[in-house]
């Protein structure tokens, strides 16, 4: 126990005052939803696959938790961190490996990884991922914040890292697809 009144206010603040950095800046406000010709397929997202003159070969697709899209005819075909067009490429080899002679074909992204709410909102869950979706956004899909939600400070932890980082929560503040977003709960 602490003798002295003094070192005991000392080692109260200091043990407050541990914050995490907040982030008030940077490539997630105001950014423009990245291009499918940019995204990197993730574990949960589902492609469009449109073979031409094929329709038994054109589908939806998901990519499973290997990190690959097992298609007809050629099996397992890494997607993860691939972007649309190196898939097409990758599937086009595949496909013209001994099954089509020049095959035509297209993937699009059908349905991206969900994002997750949870903290104080009202209805913590997964919640569908859109081109364009703000922090804002999705939490009114979660059913808005609760009496006790702190409303200046989100947490968000995107997929396959360990720690989540602290952002000042603005209009701008934009998701991705997989994050995991926390509100926490206000002091007083």
């Amino acid at each position: 126990m602490l003798k002295s009144p003094l070192l005991f206010f000392l080692a109260l603040t200091a043990c407050a005052s541990i914050q995490p950095q907040v982030i008030g800046q940077g490539d997630r406000y105001g950014a423009k939803a990245s291009a499918d010709a940019d995204y990197a397929l993730g574990v949960g997202d589902r492609i469009r696959l449109t073979v031409y003159r094929e329709d038994t070969l054109s589908g939806d697709y998901q990519v499973n938790p290997s990190g690959s899209v097992a298609l007809p005819l050629v099996g397992q075909v890494k997607a993860l961190g691939e972007t649309t067009a190196s898939l097409g490429a990758a599937i086009r080899m595949k496909l013209a490996d001994g099954y089509l002679v020049d095959p035509r074909l297209s993937v699009e992204i059908a349905t991206y990884r969900p994002v997750f709410v949870l903290g104080e909102v009202r209805t913590p869950g997964q919640y569908p991922y859109q081109p364009g979706l703000t922090v804002l956004n999705a939490i009114a899909s979660a059913g808005g914040f609760t009496p006790r939600a702190e409303k200046r400070v989100i947490y968000i932890r995107q997929p396959g890292a360990n720690d989540e980082k602290a952002y000042r929560l603005r209009p701008g503040l934009m998701t991705r697809p997989g994050d995991t977003i926390r509100l926490g709960e206000r002091l007083f």
